[in-house]
């Protein structure tokens, strides 16, 4: 099968990434062997590729929003088929035996497994999952809408829940890639007034688009005090300017796992009348599927840039550059031999 691997971390602009054949694999006790049509493609996968995030294995495969098809099943298999479609997120694996596997909190199990980190991802024609952790596709996602909602939505999701929204409230949401997007639109239909802070004029249009109430730079003071704030952007020193947009007993959510070092906070300034800040990491399997359905029954509408697979390290460019509205999602298997 045809993949990219994560050859010598680096810069995007030194191309880390690198085109080859692998073997493809096959699925063990439990497992499911994919085939992939669609694969997101997500920040984090470009904090590896650079190097902020360390691979796990050397010549890791990328990519943990991928959507594809069942071909073969390992043994003990019970929940999917062959033909049947699935997505592969982030999350991967989990102990089930640590204190937090034990009391529902799998996020952040002592020993976690990642999908394209830990075990390779998406960015291959062929990938192997647990059976556990794939999620059924909602039907009224084509393979291209579907591939955001993997992770982009799912973190999404719980970075809105960790921001502990009031109903009604209004949200700030700085930086608009492909998670905000998708986490704008539940806090819209859900009856919140959104407020997105951004450098990206694309971005800002799209929001405004979306139904934001306002759009402005990154650093722009939003018109009104935030009750809540998610911050997508990976600068750290975003935080501080979050903090001080929010209102009175106001919490800011830090949505992404890699963030620059955040500048000393003022007490007074940024976090007295009880403000707080909350980190989100990864997502149980309960968020999926609780977005998942939450996602079809909005409607929400995906915003996506389709690259042919060749072009995977030209997709992370782009995302590096903000050139990207909404979701990049990379097509793996040409469309007219998609099922």
């Amino acid at each position: 099968m045809r993949a990219w691997w994560v050859n010598e971390p680096g810069p995007i602009s030194t191309r880390p990434l690198v085109l080859g054949h692998r073997d493809t694999p096959s699925p063990a006790a439990r497992e499911l062997l994919v085939e992939v049509t669609v694969c997101g493609v997500c920040r984090t996968d470009l904090h590896l590729a650079e190097g902020d995030l360390a691979p796990q294995h050397p010549h890791v495969v990328p990519g943990h929003e991928a959507v594809g098809v069942v071909i073969e099943t390992g043994a003990d298999c019970s929940r999917f088929r062959p033909g049947d479609r699935v997505g592969v997120a982030w999350l991967g694996g989990t102990c089930g035996k640590c204190p937090y596997c034990r009391r529902g909190d799998e996020n952040l199990c002592s020993s976690p497994v990642f999908t394209g980190w830990d075990r390779d991802g998406g960015y291959a024609e062929h990938l192997t999952v647990a059976e556990d952790f794939a999620y059924p596709v909602p039907a009224p996602f084509t393979d291209e809408q579907a591939a955001p909602l993997l992770c982009s939505g799912i973190i999404g999701y719980r970075a809105l829940k960790r921001a502990a929204l009031p109903v009604g409230g209004r949200l700030g949401i700085y930086g608009f890639g492909s998670s905000a997007h998708i986490t704008a639109q539940l806090a819209l239909k859900q009856g919140a007034s959104v407020f997105v802070m951004t450098r990206s004029a694309s971005a800002r249009s799209l929001a405004l688009e979306l139904g934001a109430e306002y759009a402005g730079d990154a650093y722009a003071e939003p018109p009104v005090p935030l009750d809540s704030a998610i911050l997508f952007a990976p600068a750290g020193n975003l935080v501080p300017v979050a903090l001080r947009a929010l209102d009175r007993g106001g919490t800011l959510a830090i949505a992404g796992i890699h963030l620059t070092d955040i500048p000393a906070l003022g007490y007074a300034r940024e976090l007295f009348f009880e403000r707080q800040v909350r980190s989100v990491t990864a997502n149980t399997r309960a968020d999926g599927h609780e977005f998942l359905t939450l996602a079809a029954r909005l409607s929400l509408a995906l915003t996506t840039t389709v690259y042919p697979f060749d072009a995977a390290d030209k997709a992370l460019e782009d995302l590096a550059a903000d050139r990207v509205t909404g979701s990049a999602v990379l097509r793996v298997r040409p469309e007219h031999d998609a099922p």
